[in-house]
């Protein structure tokens, strides 16, 4: 037994000393590059060596939606790391969006993203780019549309299965009447999101159209509705910064309808906490302006395309107060 036991020691020393080379030999080489890459993002460096090819982004958000600046900062932080010229344009209208594209063309950019909430608007400006070899990713919305306008892929939330998500958790819930505001008109996406809620709740879902870019309109909108429809137990928002004005209304209304959201920010998980708000659904906006960058890059480098062009989701994820508590932090410095 005596002997046993001295081979095991042996072997077990053999295997230390291999490992240990092993181990050695890594955090030598891949191991310290790769720290020696990180180090560099983390002071605002490019880790790569690659041109400093430009990117473009180009979306339908309005002014002051903090959905985007989210999805920037994932963008620029991966911007920065890749070594990339990152320029940004954004307008609300589809028309107007698609000349910002056309002018990212004109100035001849490595690499455009773009979303495709009003797609019938961008679908002949995207051909252009294509067309003049820049390569394209979609973002956020138009899912459906991607592939056949020509992008690579796509990279977010399949808006009816995210909407199909909330009509289950307001299934969980006990809810029996949900009102969906949809807060920018012609915006496929969001009509995908409602359509997904009335797929999946067994309850009933009645659809809202406000002016989402006037705020009090929105608030007064929610209300009426409360007042007029007493059945009516939940109020579901699109987008996050809608979230306080439609739990004003229905405090205003005297309704004791609970509010839920899509989309996840600091106010929202501030709102999870404390019990104004039901749920929210993200769909990480930080991961999606990230992750359009990065994978420009990459297919530009090496010609890869995470997911062989299948669209790469980024949620849903369903978003509730506990899980607040842990987000506050990352939504506070705008990651989440």
């Amino acid at each position: 037994m005596a002997r046993v036991r001295t081979g095991v020691r042996a072997v077990s020393a053999v295997l230390a000393a291999v490992l240990g080379a092993t181990l050695a030999g890594c955090s030598s080489t891949g191991g310290k590059r790769a720290e020696e890459r990180a180090a560099k993002a983390a002071q605002g460096r490019s880790a790569v060596d690659t041109p400093r090819w430009t990117f473009a982004m180009v979306t339908h958000s309005g002014d002051g939606d903090t959905f985007w600046d989210i999805v920037q900062s994932g963008a620029k932080q991966a911007a920065v790391k890749d070594n990339i010229k990152f320029l940004y344009a954004h307008d609300v209208e589809g028309n107007k969006q698609a000349q910002s594209v056309q002018a990212m063309i004109d100035q001849k950019v490595d690499g455009l993203i773009v979303s495709l909430a009003k797609p019938d608007a961008m679908k002949d400006v995207v051909a252009k780019a294509v067309k003049a070899g820049i390569p394209v990713i979609t973002v956020n919305s138009g899912s459906d549309k991607s592939k056949e306008f020509g992008a690579l892929t796509h990279i977010g939330q399949d808006e009816v299965i995210a909407g199909e998500a909330v009509g289950e958790q307001l299934n969980q819930r006990g809810k029996k009447k949900a009102v969906c505001v949809l807060h920018e008109q012609g915006n496929v996406g969001h009509e995908q999101r409602c359509e997904g809620v009335k797929k999946a709740f067994k309850g009933e879902v009645v659809n809202l159209y406000v002016e989402g870019t006037n705020m009090p309109n929105v608030q007064s909108s929610i209300e009426a509705k409360l007042q007029s429809d007493k059945d009516v137990d939940a109020v579901v928002t699109l987008g996050a910064p809608f979230a306080p004005t439609a739990v004003k209304a229905a405090q205003q209304a005297g309704s004791k309808a609970e509010v839920d959201t899509f989309d996840l920010n600091a106010k929202v998980a501030d709102s999870l906490k404390d019990g104004s708000l039901g749920f929210a659904v993200d769909q990480d906006p930080y991961l999606q302006g990230y992750e359009a960058v990065d994978l420009l890059w990459l297919y530009r480098y090496n010609r890869d395309m995470l997911g062989g062009g299948r669209p790469v989701l980024t949620g849903p994820q369903i978003v509730t107060k506990d899980d607040a508590k842990v987000l506050a932090e990352y939504t506070k410095r705008g990651t989440r």
